[in-house]
């Protein structure tokens, strides 16, 4: 989509006296001074200033001076000026007073005055000024210089390319021919060969064929040149027979030493044939382009190609994934997000296993500290490694314990990654629950982050199974929490932490600030950080606990919805103990610690020893756990020991499915029509096809047989969209096809006369209401009589409130001298009927909701009853989607 940009160059309106003044530095001043004159002459004009009386002068004062400035400012200014009479659109007399200083120029012994001239007339539309200058023009193809040749060709293809070419210029393309089979230089035979192929297209080809063996040799501007011929012969609208021919040119200038000319190749390549081994050839090219470029925008735009061919032609794609991969060795991250992207999209069981040993590398490089962002690059390699775990079970063996290592990175995200794909590997891989909760055990110290402690106390709860490692995980928690209570009063009355020596005495300086905080299930919780200060301790002692008992010290910090779970995932554990210890009395004596710990977080919430007390959640949730162990009952056990899991299994069954879903969605769905014509290329004559053309045949059938040549655009989409502006029984018939892409709205307006008259000076004036703004000055257009034509209006939208777009269309006749307005029907922009419905990660949209304030309390008066009936109104009148899985 056309996006507009408005550039404001501020200048002073023009005078008289600013007038005079240039007129008497173009008589009287030296080469400097009339350059500057004739630069603010040129701004004047491009300022919309017209300066009549200025042109006699130029001509009589500055077409004789030498200065090469001078002149090059001269033909700019007659480029710039009116030529033509705004009244009649004839050309003005006084112009023809300029053929003889452009037909000097043409002779001129300086090339550089050659070549600047016959640039201008490149631009010169005027026919009854150029057609004393065609002789001087033919004369500059011969000329020694390949300066002047290279422009003397572009002015004959511009020249011909107009209307009157055939009149000034008849046999131009056999000039051109003659001139390009003897010509040296490089640009020139470019000029030559683009003039051949806009306007002789039969002379190109033939040229091309002939020097069909050659082409390799050719300078990079003219296989450009050729390229772009093959692409405009061999397209949709060439198709011709020989298409095997032209593609052989192709593959031969894959090896150019260009990189543009290969790329080029590579694109056109696929756009011709969609044989595997022409699709193989261009993608093994994006490969090797992608890893010899050092340019971050140009490895994006080969891997948005790759992308592409991707979609269209993935079994060809997945034999270079390995290739693609190599592209992570780049450091910009946009690029790298890419390349994963796009190998997640490749992955089948033959490459999975090489794709997965190759992020494990690449995960383990990131732990060097020069590795630019490496938490970032880190958290996205274990979300890739991820996603290969998810299709395919079976390597999730070979990268859960490499990956448990980093449980403890400081880049918390990272971190939080790793633990939720610890808990589905766990889940959906049972023959490593045992190794996996032995690793947890053994690296949980390590965690420095309260919700990767939560997910990872959930797993030891959850699917530690057997006696010993249940006991372990128990082990592991108290081990974490330390000596009981978490403070002690001296008899001064302070505070102390208990599990830090007495010897020397620790006083604490807390310093904290709460904020709320978004839980799993969409509620609210206070969450304070606390700062502590230990004064005159022991270094070694202090640092030996502080990394065994994480849990202690972020509980210390006022983070009591941690608190809240300890308890909870300590009385899973304990119940459990109780179904798999036959000795009561080691179950009595676990329940008893865990009470001591819960009773010792309660305790410490409504102390004074921290800020801030437990708030009220956290509060319930524990004393329901001392509850729960004090009298656990057949149900209670069933529910804390069978239902939560069953719950997390259900919730993995539903993000598959939604997965899966989406998938499906994205699937190009291709029908064939009923009467579209299908080839056997078995029952054609195969004499003299290559194998490239034999497989591009079989390609083409298939196509044809499942409709992937039918363009997936929704046309009936865009037909809902088409707005009525006019009557069918008004003169000037209008209606508008109405695009809106983030903030701008388009509109497509289709004007048609629908009278005898030609209107002239057709004008779509529109206006705003609301939080919209016209980007565009309306145009005048002439309209021939049962014409029509395509008006583009761009409209930026400031909000989301409804919009309203209302206007007219004024036009004028030559038999009514007085202007018609034709007045259009109101267009009403509802944002609403632009939103799509989306989906977002869980983790991904808690983190929005933490950083953006988006809650906006909204009265709601309503009649319906029934909470999901009311859920389901608002996600069709807003054309939202629910995240939750209902």
């Amino acid at each position: 989509m056309e996006k507009p940009c408005t550039l404001l160059v501020h200048f002073d309106k023009g005078s008289p006296a600013m007038a005079n003044e240039i007129k008497a530095e173009l008589e009287s001043g030296d080469g400097p001074a009339k350059a500057d004159a004739m630069r603010r002459a040129i701004s004047l004009l491009l300022n919309g200033e017209p300066l009549p009386h200025l042109f006699i002068t130029v001509v009589r004062y500055v077409q004789s001076c030498d200065d090469h400035a001078v002149q090059k400012l001269l033909l700019l200014y007659l480029e710039t000026v009116d030529k033509r009479d705004a009244a009649t659109g004839k050309v003005l007399p006084e112009m023809i007073l300029i053929c003889q200083n452009l037909r000097n120029n043409l002779q001129s012994p300086n090339e550089y005055i050659r070549g600047v001239t016959l640039r201008f007339l490149c631009r010169l539309a005027e026919p009854e000024l150029l057609e004393p200058l065609v002789p001087s023009i033919l004369a500059n193809l011969d000329h020694r210089h390949h300066f002047v040749r290279r422009h003397a060709l572009s002015a004959v293809a511009a020249i011909y390319r107009r209307q009157h070419g055939d009149q000034l210029i008849p046999d131009a393309p056999e000039l051109v021919e003659r001139s390009l089979a003897s010509e040296q230089d490089a640009a020139a035979r470019r000029n030559a060969f683009l003039m051949l192929l806009a306007s002789a297209q039969d002379r190109a080809v033939a040229y091309l064929l002939t020097n069909a063996d050659r082409v390799a040799e050719w300078p990079d501007l003219l296989q450009m040149a050729a390229v772009d011929l093959i692409c405009k012969v061999c397209g949709p609208k060439g198709g011709r027979a020989d298409k095997g021919r032209y593609i052989k040119i192709i593959i031969s200038l894959l090896s150019a030493p260009s990189s543009a000319v290969v790329y080029e190749c590579a694109g056109a390549l696929v756009s011709l044939s969609s044989a595997p081994t022409a699709v193989r050839a261009a993608a093994n090219t994006y490969c090797q382009l992608l890893s010899s470029q050092s340019d971050n925008n140009v490895k994006l735009i080969i891997l948005d190609r790759l992308h592409e061919l991707r979609a269209s032609h993935r079994e060809v794609m997945v034999d270079v994934v390995m290739d693609v991969l190599r592209a992570l060795g780049s450091p910009n991250v946009d690029v790298r997000k890419k390349v994963l992207d796009l190998v997640l999209d490749l992955l089948t069981p033959r490459n999975v296993e090489e794709v997965v040993l190759y992020l494990k590398k690449e995960v383990v490089k990131t732990q060097a500290a020069e590795v630019e962002k490496g938490g970032e690059y880190r958290q996205m390699l274990v979300q890739a490694i991820h996603s290969c775990a998810k299709k395919y079970p079976e390597v999730a063996a070979s990268v859960v314990h490499l990956l448990m290592d980093f449980l403890g990175d400081p880049n918390v995200a990272a971190a939080h990654d790793v633990v939720l794909f610890v808990r589905e590997i766990i889940e959906t891989n049972p023959k490593l629950r045992v190794s996996i909760i032995q690793r947890l055990i053994d690296t949980f110290y390590q965690i420095r982050a309260s919700r990767v402690c939560i997910c990872a106390l959930w797993i030891l709860a959850e699917y530690a199974l057997s006696l010993s490692e249940v006991e372990s995980a128990i082990s592991t928690i108290k081990q974490c929490v330390g000596d009981l209570p978490f403070y002690t009063v001296s008899e001064e009355g302070e505070t102390t932490d208990s599990s830090k020596p007495s010897q020397p005495v620790v006083n604490s300086v807390t310093v904290s600030s709460r904020r709320p905080a978004v839980l799993a299930d969409g509620t609210y919780a206070t969450q304070s950080a606390a700062t502590e200060t230990a004064i005159s301790a022991p270094a070694a002692s202090l640092g030996s606990l502080a990394s065994t008992q994480n849990l202690r010290s972020l509980i210390l910090s006022g983070d009591f919805f941690l608190a809240a779970a300890v308890a909870s995932n300590l009385t899973k554990l304990v119940l459990r103990l109780e179904e798999v210890q036959p000795s009561k009395v080691e179950a009595n004596k676990a329940s008893t610690g865990a009470l001591l710990i819960m009773v010792s977080i309660l305790q410490l919430g409504e102390s004074s020893y921290l800020p801030h007390p437990i708030d009220n959640d956290s509060h319930a949730r524990i004393v329901l756990c001392v509850r729960i162990l004090c009298n656990p009952g057949d149900d209670v056990r069933k529910v804390w020991l069978q239902s939560c899991r069953q719950s997390f299994v259900n919730m993995l069954a539903e993000k598959q499915f939604r997965e899966t879903e989406e998938m499906k969605a994205k699937a190009q769905i291709s029908h064939a029509q009923p009467d579209d014509l299908i080839d056997f290329y078995h029952l054609k004559s195969r004499m003299g096809m290559s194998q490239l053309e034999l497989e591009d045949a079989v390609q083409d059938d298939l196509k044809a047989a499942t409709g992937q040549f039918t363009k997936d655009a929704d046309d009936t989409n865009k037909l809902n969209r088409i707005l009525q502006l006019t009557g069918f029984s008004d003169p000037v018939y209008a209606e508008a096809f109405v695009t809106v892409h983030h903030y701008d709205i388009v509109l497509d307006v289709t004007v048609i006369n629908r009278t005898k008259e030609t209107l002239q000076n057709l004008c779509l004036e529109l206006a705003t209401m609301g939080d919209l703004k016209l980007v565009d000055r309306p145009q005048n257009y002439t309209l021939a009589p049962e014409s029509s034509k395509q008006i583009r209006a761009n409209i930026k939208v400031s909000s989301t409130e409804t919009g309203v777009i209302f206007g007219n269309i004024v036009y004028e006749t030559s038999n009514v001298m007085e202007r018609s307005v034709v007045v259009l029907n109101d267009i009403h922009i509802d944002i609403m009927d632009y939103i799509s419905p989306a989906t977002c990660a869980d983790v991904a949209f808690r983190n929005m909701w933490a950083e953006f304030e988006w809650e906006n309390k909204v009265a709601v008066n309503t009649v319906i009853q029934d909470e999901k009936e009311f859920l389901d109104h608002i996600i069709k009148s807003t054309n939202m989607k629910c995240l939750t899985p209902l």
